[in-house]
């Protein structure tokens, strides 16, 4: 009884797949087409979502291929921000009040040592009191060049630099090359609303 079961549940099988390309055959009006929809027929018994979209197109339904996803479109990458100009503020203060850019990118190679001697002194003179009244700076060590030093455990590199023969571990003890300098305090008014902190000194134009 069991094995009569089989044969008839394989022989219905055939008899639908054999339906089923034969409906293809009918739909395609020609009998050139029976072959590859025996082959359509037997894909869509092993595969059942293959099945499915046939099934659609059987009951009029509309299968709509699916869209291919475009890559997305690389986007321009946002342009460096601009550097800040705080730092040239000291800068903008010496030239305005010591002229010292324009000392510094003048050709000076023609004049005479007495000429130049005499230009250092005023520079000097206005720089070093536009620093004092702008800025406290003091040395990040004590004491003067050529004095002993010692260069303590866990120092800020940034801040000290030890040069020379330079072995093992601080602490280190040598002599001092420079002291260096630090500015503990800066008092520079921010500039104008709207104003090109790039802009050291602007160009003067005069009329009449």
């Amino acid at each position: 009884m069991g094995y009569d079961y089989v044969i008839g549940a394989a022989l219905g099988a055939a008899v639908a797949v054999f339906l089923f390309g034969f409906a293809i055959v009918v739909r395609s009006g020609n009998l050139a087409g029976a072959f590859e929809g025996m082959a359509i027929a037997g894909r869509a018994r092993r595969d059942a979502a293959f099945k499915a979209k046939l099934d659609a197109i059987m009951a009029g339904g509309d299968v709509k291929p699916t869209a291919p996803v475009a890559p997305p479109k690389p986007t321009a990458p946002p342009p460096p921000p601009k550097p800040s100009g705080a730092p040239l503020r000291m800068l903008a203060l010496l030239q305005a009040e010591a002229r010292l850019l324009d000392f510094l990118m003048e050709d000076i190679s023609g004049a005479q040592d007495a000429q130049i001697g005499q230009a250092v002194r005023e520079i000097h003179k206005k720089a070093q009191g536009a620093i004092k009244r702008h800025a406290v700076i003091e040395p990040v060590l004590p004491g003067d060049e050529g004095d002993t030093t010692t260069v303590p455990k866990g120092f800020d590199p940034s801040a000290i630099r030890v040069v020379g023969n330079v072995a093992g571990s601080p602490p280190f003890t040598g002599a001092i090359n420079h002291p260096g300098w630090r500015v503990k305090e800066l008092k520079l008014a921010p500039p104008p609303e709207g104003a090109d902190e790039f802009v050291l000194q602007p160009a003067e134009v005069q009329i009449g």
